[in-house]
């Protein structure tokens, strides 16, 4: 097995544990979770196949649904963060970038992965969050836990993107 492969991997299985184990019973404020498992679709690098994105997105959901009992939820929108993923990655890097780039703050910048980041912690988030609750009856609480969440999440990947190595 490659040792990029294993390395995926095991990143999988630890952001797996840490979010079913501790990050679920965090509920600050009754509206924000953390939802960490995310930042592995952040890190795909350019030259990865589109495909295979995707399906690291449905697995990787389809296993946060197993251990959170959100039948489908997880997994439908981290599959759809893993299409978009490639295509906004590549509005941050130049034409004559290497093949490889993986989006990092010291690749493309702290102003311009923050910005990659918030947006697809939000369109995770608001897709998240409209499948889980199905309905628009109570929209101030949804906005309440799409905005929280969204905030929480990236102040935790912003803080590892700080002390991972460049």
């Amino acid at each position: 097995m490659p040792l990029n492969l294993m390395k995926r991997l095991l990143g999988a299985v630890a952001l797996c544990l840490v979010q079913a184990l501790v990050f679920n019973r965090i509920h600050l404020f009754g509206y924000a979770t953390p939802l960490l498992y995310v930042y592995m679709m952040l890190t795909f690098p350019h030259d990865y196949p589109r495909w295979g994105i995707m399906l690291w997105g449905f697995l990787l959901g389809l296993t946060v649904d197993a251990f959170s009992n959100t039948p489908g939820v997880a997994s439908a929108s981290l599959t759809l963060v893993g299409a978009i993923q490639p295509y906004f990655f590549g509005l941050f890097i130049q034409r004559d970038a290497p093949e490889d780039i993986a989006p990092s703050v010291g690749t493309i910048g702290g102003a311009k992965y923050t910005f990659y980041a918030t947006v697809l912690v939000l369109v995770y988030c608001l897709c998240f969050f409209s499948l889980e609750m199905f309905s628009f009856f109570h929209w101030k609480h949804w906005l309440q836990c799409i905005g929280g969440s969204t905030l929480l999440t990236l102040i935790f990947i912003l803080t590892i993107e700080s002390v991972r190595k460049k």
